[in-house]
């Protein structure tokens, strides 16, 4: 059976809103982590800590729900994984202190790291192989509308309400497990090679592990990317540009158009030169664009430099859903992608932290510049040294 194109439509709106609304409480803390500190009588690095936190415990969701969706399908997995971090996100709200909310981070984190792998693979054994390459830029380009979205929140309530209640907009995730139940079929590509036991899955599992290897790693350095320029951002306009909560949003929301607008434009640059060229010319590009991200001497120049390099580091991401998909055999698509993944977010869950630390000392601009040169370069070079499966065939295993 042949996916429709109102299938591909909706797998990819599924794919993207899950991601998206996963990405907003994530953001959401980032943004609000010095009143959350306040509150708690913490000082930013105690904060900093839950996001590690958050980032550590996403292998754990990526294990469990990667299983799932190999062995029953991508769609119940996902609908599980929706209610599931929606009420973690709900329960937030009510922290009533750095204990708890230290745990519930952490619960949100098995939930955040179940949605990508499980999602983008339902999304790319579904749309047609010439449009991968766009199609997985919008996908990953989620988690930069949900940046967005949460930039929006905040600016528009933070002042007014705190911070408790945004996160009680968290619940609208369980919204979309019931448009998955109705309007998402399953993967043509999964009942065609699905496992008959959860033996036969252990032993597909087993033996691609060197090309684990090689994903955790690349996915250690493209979280590092990410990360390193993205969480401690609104902190450093806070501690150095002295900027108010509605400024920082709007900085932010704004580097997040470039995020958004460079995925689906590297991803479709993918589609047509190569998976890895293009990754690795987004992060050459980010590497020249780094004084002016950090450095910027005026609000204009600050306002293109969090746009430039947004555009690159998301244009190089929105090409990772595409590319491991099409290095995943079909046998373990499900799991494979989101495990390496996540762990890769376990290997470089420190960096935030760390630069909490460093910022304090010094300045949140070295801190961060000094991280992004360092994993720019790092993410070229794993990317050069690894394969590429451009146009893969998918369900021809």
């Amino acid at each position: 059976m042949t996916a429709t194109p109102s299938d591909h439509g909706h797998a990819v709106a599924a794919g993207f809103l899950g991601w998206m609304l996963d990405a907003f409480d994530f953001f959401l803390v980032v943004f609000c982590l010095t009143a959350i500190a306040k509150e708690f009588h913490k000082p930013d690095s105690a904060i900093a800590l839950s996001i590690t936190v958050t980032l550590a415990f996403r292998p754990v969701g990526a294990f469990i729900f990667g299983l799932l969706a190999d062995r029953y399908g991508r769609r119940v997995p996902l609908m599980i994984d929706l209610v599931f971090y929606s009420v973690i996100e709900v329960l937030t709200a009510f922290a009533p202190n750095y204990t708890t909310f230290m745990v519930l981070r952490a619960l949100f984190g098995i939930g955040m790291g179940g949605e990508w792998g499980v999602g983008a693979s339902l999304v790319m054994e579904k749309v047609p192989a010439r449009l991968r390459g766009v199609l997985s830029g919008l996908l990953q380009q989620g988690y930069a509308a949900g940046n967005l979205l949460a930039a929006a929140c905040y600016f528009a309530f933070f002042d007014r309400w705190g911070w408790r209640p945004l996160f009680l907009l968290g619940g609208l995730p369980a919204l979309l497990a019931l448009f998955m139940r109705f309007a998402v079929k399953e993967s043509e590509v999964w009942e065609r090679t699905r496992h008959q036991s959860w033996k036969h899955l252990g032993h597909s599992i087993a033996g691609v592990w060197r090309l684990f290897v090689y994903l955790t790693i690349l996915m250690t350095t493209m979280n590092l990317a990410s990360h390193g320029t993205q969480d401690m951002f609104p902190t450093l306009l806070e501690r150095q540009w002295h900027f108010r909560a509605t400024e920082r949003a709007l900085v932010s929301g704004f580097s997040m158009v470039g995020a958004i607008i460079g995925g689906v434009l590297v991803g479709l640059f993918s589609d047509r030169f190569g998976r890895r060229r293009a990754m690795i010319a987004a992060f050459v590009v980010a590497i020249l664009l780094i004084p002016l991200w950090a450095y910027a001497p005026s609000l204009a120049l600050l306002y293109a430099g969090a746009f430039l390099m947004q555009f690159m580091v998301q244009g190089a991401w929105g090409v990772i859903p595409a590319h491991l998909s099409e290095l995943s055999p079909d046998s373990v698509r499900g799991f494979l992608p989101g495990f390496a993944y996540q762990c890769g977010v376990l290997l470089s869950s420190s960096v935030v932290y760390l630069q909490t630390l460093y910022g304090q000392r010094a300045s949140y601009a070295a801190a961060m510049a000094f991280t992004a040169v360092t994993v720019f370069s790092a993410a070229c070079i794993a990317t050069a040294l690894g394969p590429e499966r451009r146009g893969a065939e998918f369900g021809a295993d």
